[in-house]
């Protein structure tokens, strides 16, 4: 079960994604690798279905990409969908 605090920290997280200059994911991302779970990917796509909802459909693709290429390096691919 997922603590709301690491909830918080997951949601962090992804706004410095979303406000970060393009390029700059990585070294975002990196800066805190003890977020970068199942979870963490899973909040992600929490967010932008969330964002597809609201018509930021730039916002939704976004997440979904790192989510995606974050699960590829964390081995956990399969899991993610392609469509949400």
């Amino acid at each position: 079960m997922m603590t709301e605090e690491r909830q918080n920290l997951y949601f962090d997280l992804i706004d410095k994604l979303l406000t970060c200059p393009n390029g700059k994911e990585p070294e975002v991302l990196d800066a805190h690798p003890e977020l970068l779970d199942a979870g963490f990917i899973q909040t992600m796509l929490q967010v932008a279905a969330v964002f597809a909802h609201q018509d930021n459909e730039d916002g939704a693709k976004f997440l979904i990409h790192v989510a995606r290429e974050l699960s590829k390096q964390l081995g956990l691919y399969p899991e993610v969908p392609n469509k949400e």
